[in-house]
């Protein structure tokens, strides 16, 4: 890919550093093998299929994804993939079987409408696709509320032709403390989890895979008991709320939003280019604020219109100019990247533009 003079590039723009992705990727293997573990990265956080590259040469043992546009992408770069989220309607499963045959497709779900429906699909073109049901871990937002629910899915994925039960997922997306506070919560997901496997193995249907984690409880996945992979996804990048919570160090922080100051006429405060449709508008990551200067972390972007955010200078003896670029850390990172067209990667001293080919809802091809 042709490098580029950072200089040229027009700002606000996700800003990558491609040293601290491998690091971080390779950090999340290690532990994942320390604890005989699979590491199975959600690419929601990046969408570009290098970063996902980088991932599986790290040693992933496949991906995770959200929407079929990302698994039309991710087909091109990875033979096992979960597709982590109900596909509904008849739009979306004409593309899931439409997915090469070879790969080693699995889907999470938690209603037997949708286990028909797929099912259905699958079989009229002569595939099958595995089946993960997903469990409610205590976030409260998807999955089986009771043991006999999750048996009787598993018995209609074993029964119905297209499909085939390969195990269970869950998502502690709820436990967001610090590793200190996380004894207790993880402790209730390691029962909830140890109750559904023995429910399980009473019916005669052992889970081969048992995927969850997240990045907040990446580091703490040994203590569920069963688990086979983790499927933490911003851990390739982290971001404020990783460094409000202890989940990461300065060094981790692999993505900001490059963005220009463009105006000091107000007293105090520094404007720069970068706003909510850069850094996106979310209150997670902090007790105030929408992101950090990577290198003046006591600069605190307070306030964000569409094309504005205003940076604090009070804390600060730093005095930029109008002109000068910065570097954002933003609150959460996997929606400020969605929001880029494109990212500007650096790799030593050379920079490059990433494309970031999973954006979208729409069918991709090459």
């Amino acid at each position: 890919m042709t490098d580029v003079n950072p200089d040229s590039i027009e700002t606000p723009i996700g800003y990558v550093d491609l040293s601290r992705v491998r690091s971080n990727a390779a950090g999340s293997v290690a532990y994942a093998a320390q604890h005989g573990l699979g590491w199975r990265p959600h690419i929601k956080t990046h969408k570009s299929r290098d970063i996902a590259r980088i991932q599986l040469d790290s040693g992933a043992r496949g991906l995770t994804v959200a929407t079929l546009r990302e698994a039309e992408v991710m087909a091109t770069v990875s033979d096992d993939i979960l597709l982590a989220y109900p596909p509904v309607g008849e739009a979306k499963l004409r593309r899931l079987v439409a997915l090469p045959e070879s790969l080693d497709l699995k889907v999470g779900l938690d209603s037997a409408r949708v286990l028909q429906e797929l099912a259905s699909a699958c079989a009229a073109v002569g595939r099958t696709t595995g089946v993960l049901v997903e469990l409610d871990a205590g976030m409260g937002r998807v999955g089986v509320q009771t043991d006999s629910d999750m048996v009787r899915l598993a018995e209609q994925a074993e029964a119905l032709d297209g499909v085939a039960f390969r195990g269970i997922m869950f998502y502690p997306g709820h436990i967001r403390s610090d590793e200190s506070d996380q004894a207790e919560p993880i402790t209730r997901v390691a029962a909830r989890l140890s109750d559904a496997l023995a429910a399980l193995e009473a019916a005669g249907l052992p889970a081969e895979i048992v995927s969850g984690g997240s990045t907040p409880t990446l580091k703490q996945s040994h203590l569920m008991p069963g688990l086979t992979e983790i499927r933490s996804g911003s851990c390739i990048f982290y971001d404020r709320e990783g460094l409000a919570l202890g989940f990461a160090q300065p060094d981790n922080i692999a993505y900001t939003v490059l963005a220009t100051v463009v105006s000091r006429s107000v007293p105090g405060q520094a404007v720069v280019d970068a706003g909510s449709k850069a850094l996106a508008k979310e209150s997670r990551g902090g007790d105030a604020g929408f992101g950090v200067l990577l290198d003046r972390p006591e600069v605190l972007v307070t306030s964000l219109s569409e094309e504005h955010g205003v940076l604090d200078l009070s804390g600060t003896a730093w005095s930029p100019e109008v002109g000068d670029r910065v570097r954002i850390v933003p609150n959460h990172v996997c929606v400020s990247v969605n929001l880029q067209d494109a990212v500007l990667a650096v790799d030593g001293e050379a920079h490059r533009l990433l494309a970031l080919e999973a954006r979208g809802r729409g069918p991709w091809s090459e």
